[in-house]
């Protein structure tokens, strides 16, 4: 079982940054995929980023949804057992709840929330125009 804590979330004005975080209750050294998605209200939660990590100190690709290439980056500090979403150049359509997640290990990790199965309770972003 891997607990998984977000943190970061906030306020802030169209084209202003933040940085998420999510630490991991447990060693997460096992390969696995790990991600970011988000969910605005009355909306399903889509993916954001992923990032596939093949154990040890290895680290593996990443992906982004279309609409949040060239302004997120997603990474991972396996010393730390932490994931992290550094959102830059953000727009009012960004704001929404924003979740970490784990799952199995895949050749390619997909922004599909269905291929994972660990999940944290959430941070909230708002941008405001």
């Amino acid at each position: 079982q891997v607990q998984l804590v977000e943190s970061g979330g906030g306020s802030v004005e169209a084209g202003g940054s933040l940085r998420l975080s999510c630490a991991a209750s447990r060693n997460t050294a096992s390969a696995a995929c790990f991600g970011w998605f988000r969910q605005a209200p009355g909306n399903e939660r889509e993916g954001v980023a992923v990032i596939r990590f093949d154990g040890g100190s290895r680290g593996g690709g990443t992906d982004y949804a279309d609409s949040v290439k060239g302004r997120f980056t997603i990474s991972r500090d396996g010393a730390k057992n932490t994931l992290y979403l550094q959102m830059n150049s953000l727009k009012p359509e960004d704001t929404g709840m924003y979740y970490c997640a784990a799952g199995p290990w895949r050749s390619r990790c997909r922004v599909t929330p269905s291929e994972y199965n660990y999940w944290g309770q959430g941070t909230q972003v708002t941008v405001s125009s």
